[in-house]
């Protein structure tokens, strides 16, 4: 028992360098939403009833759950009247835990009024470039795991579908028919992207946009992107989608397949449904805040840059 304390009192020594970083990325973020006119806000960590999603799963804490995510209560916000949000949080999902995942992760989620995912793609640059200037990185190159990766804007942007020809064994269109997007996102594209620069990757299919805007043009898309540095995906953004209606019907179709799948089935949000009907148009952003720290920190696993692990606790 001795030994097992002292080694992870050791552990976290040697992280003290990775944990310094942390806070100075946490301060950096704050300063640039506070001088962008955002409004820093908290809402609550447990919820009756959290936004369905197929494939990610929320803790139970008594009747409730720990949220996934602080999106539905933010955009109540967002219908109440407040234009520009952020908050950084803890959230939590079941089963999560690998060399990129952690069951309680640190999520910065912030929301802007008037403003579409294009918009959000130049902010979250612009948000990402002031840490590194603040870091101190020289002529805007990030050494991370061996390679140098040029942060000067504009950053580089391919399509889903693009990415898929490009890195792809087989077609976007092929991977969704044969059930096969997520394993070829992972094993084939994801490795790819953000290697010598950063890319935001756009425009996924309709059917993994579970709360954004479909693309007027083209409804077979919707306005999201995922930013990626280092071939580690940092965010995911999406336009919003503000018809209720529409929203409904998407959490209905996933609360059939969480059934069918036999994994627990909450409740419809109700309340988050009825404030949609309010809410402006808007884009929103979910940084995963223990990912961008181990990108300054040339860290290779996301357990090199918290103060615990889950098994040391």
């Amino acid at each position: 028992m001795h030994l097992r304390v002292f080694m992870i009192g050791y552990r976290q020594k040697r992280l003290r360098e990775n944990l310094i970083i942390r806070a100075r990325v946490i301060q950096t973020i704050r300063k640039f939403f506070i001088e962008n006119d955002y409004l820093e806000i908290e809402t609550p960590i447990r919820m009756p009833a959290p936004a369905p999603e197929s494939h990610i799963d929320a803790v139970e804490s008594g009747n409730w759950f720990l949220q996934t995510s602080p999106e539905t209560c933010m955009k109540r916000l967002l219908a109440a009247g407040f234009p520009r949000i952020f908050q950084i949080c803890k959230c939590f999902r079941q089963g999560e835990r690998g060399r990129l995942h952690l069951p309680e992760m640190t999520l910065l989620e912030w929301y802007r009024a008037d403003s579409n995912y294009r918009d959000m793609m130049n902010e979250c640059e612009a948000l990402i470039l002031a840490v590194a200037r603040e870091m101190g990185l020289k002529e805007d190159i990030l050494p991370y795991q061996g390679t140098q990766i040029r942060l000067t804007p504009p950053w580089s942007r391919i399509r889903v579908s693009d990415a898929f020809d490009r890195f792809g064994s087989i077609s976007l269109k092929a991977a969704l028919a044969q059930d096969q997007f997520d394993e070829t996102m992972v094993t084939e594209i994801e490795p790819n992207l953000g290697q010598s620069r950063p890319v935001f990757l756009y425009d996924y299919p309709a059917c993994r946009g579970a709360l954004a805007r479909l693309k007027p043009q083209d409804s077979r898309y919707a306005e999201r992107f995922e930013l990626y540095i280092g071939g580690l995906e940092i965010c995911n953004a999406f336009s919003e989608l503000t018809d209720a209606v529409e929203q409904r019907a998407r959490f209905e179709r996933v609360l059939t397949y969480r059934r069918e799948s036999g994994k627990c089935v909450y409740p419809m949000p109700h309340k988050f449904l009825q404030a949609l009907k309010d809410m402006p148009e808007a884009s929103g952003n979910a940084l995963g805040m223990d990912r961008l720290v181990m990108i300054f920190a040339d860290a290779s696993a996301i357990e090199d840059v918290v103060a615990f692990r889950p098994e040391e606790l």
